[in-house]
């Protein structure tokens, strides 16, 4: 029985430039954000896995023995380099109770636990007799990676309860972080999660979670960057919905109507990303303030690009004037047509426009965290390393 009690994290995602031309073969960087989702992972005592989720109001529990009778009903092997299969997921609907075609965060986050829980014993010992629970900073839906955060946090922990990854956390370190090779086992894991609820994901998210940093995706290889900063911002929600699939369908219209014209605008989109990975990797051996002036005019430039091909917003638009008011440069991140911006924050920038943008942004109706960008990827914590809040929101039984 795994006896120890653990705490681990891994960070959001945001993406830099790229968005939307990534579709279309251009580069995409993607970067962790500082906020992150907890994972608390602790025995069980009576022969019980638990999975505690509060954030989405699920509570559930099982009989191991139940759970490894179903593991054994199954015909097809459960393994990382192969996608779930159908019969795999129906069985765990209706053992779980979850309606076919059920797509609720409540749904989906419980079938990835179950198929990760039962996938991952199988492969490496006896379903473990634990209690998880998981908390986040990030919100859902919001194209911020929250699953892709919450799949690694449950392979890492997963895997360490049936000892197929080490537990690298040492008395008196405060965070500690897995082997090279162990982190290549918990992303495919990690992966296999994000299958289960997005279908066809494309990996970045995942890769992201538990590397941290910065990546460079294109036409479906991803390159993790050398050495990148990390980066102040302020991260603003305009809560405005939006429909990803109508608005890269709305982009791939107009790229049809008009190819001359829309072309060159994704040719200078993947420009300004490959732009801004050279001054990325270029700083922390040289963190001059000219870069920052370099990232900040690549945002302005990219903004516009993105409202020429369709997928800007009059609430966007409204984010960039008021942060523009205050001296700082912002876009959207993401899908756009709504959803969320980032805004460079200089590290001469003063405390007070910052709080003034911020005030500003609230007074819109939309939500703001200060925090920042190139994040580490999936970390093991001691309780002492953790704020008060996060402790508070894992004491929760």
């Amino acid at each position: 029985m795994w006896e120890r009690s653990l705490v681990l994290s891994a960070p959001g995602k945001v993406i830099l430039h790229g968005e939307h031309a990534v579709v279309h073969g251009k580069v995409a960087l993607a970067v962790a954000l500082n906020l992150r989702t907890f994972l608390r992972l602790r025995p069980c005592g009576d022969s019980r896995v638990c999975i505690h989720l509060p954030g989405v109001s699920v509570r559930r529990s099982w009989d191991t023995s139940c759970l490894q009778d179903l593991q054994k009903g199954f015909t097809a092997d459960f393994d990382e380099s192969k996608s779930p299969s159908v019969e795999q997921l129906d069985t765990l609907r209706e053992f779980a109770g979850i309606a076919a075609g059920a797509s609720a965060p409540e749904s989906l986050a419980t079938l990835a636990f179950l198929y990760m829980c039962l996938a991952i014993s199988a492969k490496y010992g006896d379903v473990p007799s634990v209690d998880i629970l998981v908390w986040s900073e990030l919100p859902t839906g919001a194209g911020l990676g929250s699953s892709a955060a919450y799949a690694v946090c449950l392979a890492a922990a997963l895997l360490t309860a049936c000892g197929a990854i080490s537990c690298p956390l040492k008395d008196g370190e405060s965070t500690a972080r897995w082997t090279e090779e162990e982190l290549t086992l918990i992303n495919s894991w990690a992966f296999q999660g994000e299958r289960v609820i997005h279908g066809n994901p494309s990996g970045v998210d995942n890769a992201v979670g538990t590397w941290g940093g910065a990546l460079r995706y294109q036409s479906g290889k991803i390159t993790p960057l050398k050495r990148v900063p990390t980066l102040r911002i302020l991260l603003t929600n305009t809560k405005v919905p939006r429909s990803t699939k109508v608005l890269v369908a709305g982009v791939k219209e107009k790229i049809l109507k008009f190819p001359a014209i829309m072309n060159p605008v994704l040719d200078s989109i993947d420009a300004i990303s490959q732009e801004c990975q050279s001054v990325l990797e270029a700083m922390p051996a040289n963190p001059s303030p000219e870069y920052y002036l370099v990232l900040e005019e690549l945002f302005d430039i990219n903004q516009h690009h993105l409202n020429v091909i369709g997928v800007g917003h009059p609430s966007l638009d409204r984010l960039c004037r008021v942060t523009a008011s205050h001296g700082l440069h912002s876009k959207l991140t993401g899908a756009g047509g709504g959803g969320c911006g980032i805004t460079l924050l200089r590290p001469d920038t003063s405390p007070l426009a910052v709080e003034a943008a911020k005030r500003d942004l609230c007074a819109c109706g939309f939500e703001c965290w200060e925090t920042n960008i190139g994040a580490p990827g999936v970390t093991l914590h001691s309780s002492s390393s953790l704020d008060a809040e996060v402790l508070q929101a894992l004491s929760q039984s």
